[in-house]
């Protein structure tokens, strides 16, 4: 499993370098501000720091990374979208492709109010998933993906660092049940398929404060 989750990390490679350079390309975060004070600010606050767990914190969070997810929100040529999200999808549906690239600019700018862990129980479980992974279960270390201070790459691998728990822990969940599907090369499906609620949820509370 952790040889499967490198190769996919090298696959997804050229994927990243394109996908970094088409977001960076005309962002303008003036207009994304814009776009956020007008269409983000209800869920996500108009600096990208949500008041509600339910929706993450975009504040800080990897520019590229907001990018794809929004057009990955968005039905296209015919096919569905790769994240079915009915809310997020009524959201992105009227934004241009600039409009994307922008807001996430403006979001990607912004200072993080990070959240923390809540339950110091799981601190210690979380930690060691995170660092290390469980060999024996075919789970890689969540650093590997995500950085060991939760900062994530460009494209594929967002930001975790000061996530609400209780949201990283319903995006693992989704992945599990396969709700979530536009992980690269089915990556995290894979990986959350192995955990168990109790590991989810430690992993989720750890990854909340990390700085």
């Amino acid at each position: 499993m952790i040889r499967t989750a490198a190769m996919a990390v090298l696959l997804a490679t050229s994927f990243i370098a394109n996908a970094s350079e088409e977001a960076k390309t005309k962002a303008d975060p003036a207009k994304g501000k814009v776009i956020a004070e007008t269409v983000c600010v209800a869920c996500h606050g108009a600096d990208g720091n949500s008041a509600a767990s339910a929706n993450p914190h975009l504040a800080g969070q990897v520019e590229e990374y907001i990018y794809k997810q929004l057009k990955n929100f968005k039905a296209a040529d015919g096919k569905p979208a790769a994240r079915n999200n009915p809310i997020m999808g009524g959201m992105a549906a009227p934004l241009s492709d600039e409009d994307m690239k922008n807001v996430a600019a403006w979001f990607a700018s912004q200072k993080a109010k990070p959240a923390s862990a809540k339950d110091e129980t799981k601190i210690a479980l979380g930690q060691k998933l995170w660092r290390q992974g469980d060999y024996k279960k075919g789970v890689p270390a969540c650093a590997g993906c995500h950085g060991p201070a939760g900062a994530g790459l460009p494209a594929q691998y967002p930001k975790l660092a000061g996530q609400f728990p209780e949201y990283t822990e319903a995006q693992l969940k989704a992945f599990r049940a396969d709700e979530r599907a536009n992980d690269p090369e089915k990556m995290m499906r894979t990986i959350a398929a192995k955990l168990s609620d109790v590991e989810i949820k430690a992993v989720s509370e750890y990854a909340a404060g990390l700085r």
